[in-house]
């Protein structure tokens, strides 16, 4: 299954990244990266990863989560994972990078976490 990504923007410089699909090595990868971070050039500051719609990521993946995550706390922002499935929420867990990104069960949760009302 093809990555979808959309990209929703909200006031004070949130914005809520839907992913659908995969998140691995290709093309879709390098165009989903460059909409994140057309989207942090333009202000955005908190970022939501709705993941619900995610079925898998591979290396590549992870480390695109990590690179935006490294982004935007230099820039003093803040990035949330939601909707994480289990399968990905494992290899979170494995690498450790659950430890770094927070993770919450659904979008409201995220933007309660990042002080959004």
């Amino acid at each position: 299954m093809p990555l979808n990504v959309e990209i929703e923007r909200l006031p004070d410089g949130v914005a809520v990244v839907t992913m659908t699909g995969q998140l691995t090595l290709g093309l879709n990868l390098k165009l989903a990266d460059s909409q994140v971070h057309a989207a942090i050039v333009e202000g955005a500051t908190k970022l939501v990863f709705d993941l619900t719609g995610l079925d898998y990521l591979d290396s590549a993946g992870l480390g695109m989560l990590v690179f935006t995550y490294g982004t935007l706390n230099e820039k003093g922002g803040a990035l949330r994972l939601c909707g994480v499935a289990s399968r990905i929420a494992s290899v979170l867990k494995l690498t450790k990078t659950d430890e770094l990104l927070g993770m919450d069960e659904t979008r409201e949760e995220s933007l309660a976490a990042l002080g959004v009302k």
